[in-house]
């Protein structure tokens, strides 16, 4: 839990108080105009303001310059360095459902990709997406395997 998600508990801040009751005469000190005001959008029933509208100023989304690109059909791969794998014994077969189990990886996303930064000190099977060439030699010269998914 973060800062940012905390939230307070469903109905205010103390469910023994009561809900305010709206136009039920002027006595009530919320009668009449139901604390609405007298006249605009916001009085009115369904007046509401959409997000972003700024009272007609051209609103901050479009005021910005648009940059950049982002490619829709991208895939996005989890990386984990050649180090990460000297958890494992020796001759074990490394696959992306035993790095999820283990807590290696939280998540699969579109794939594996094994990446070269470390020393490896163990003879593995490593299957997975996609590798880096000098993780598959790093994987290779430890008397290892590598296969592509």
């Amino acid at each position: 839990m973060k800062l940012h998600e905390i939230r307070p508990n469903k109905g205010g801040e103390s469910r023994n108080q009561k809900r305010k009751r709206l136009g039920r005469g002027t006595a009530t000190g919320q009668g009449k105009t139901a604390g609405r005001g007298q006249d605009g959008q916001k009085s009115r029933s369904g007046g509401k303001v959409r997000p972003g509208f700024e009272g007609g100023q051209m609103p901050l989304y479009r005021r910005l310059p648009k940059r950049g690109f982002k490619n829709r059909f991208a895939k996005e791969f989890t990386t984990i360095n050649v180090e990460d794998l000297n958890r494992f014994e020796d001759n074990t077969e490394v696959t992306p459902e035993l790095l999820m189990e283990t807590g290696v990886i939280s998540k699969l996303n579109d794939g594996v990709k094994i990446l070269g930064d470390g020393e490896l000190n163990k003879k593995l099977t490593v299957k997975a997406n996609k590798f880096s060439k000098s993780a598959a030699e790093k994987i290779e010269a430890s008397g290892g395997k590598v296969e592509v998914i």
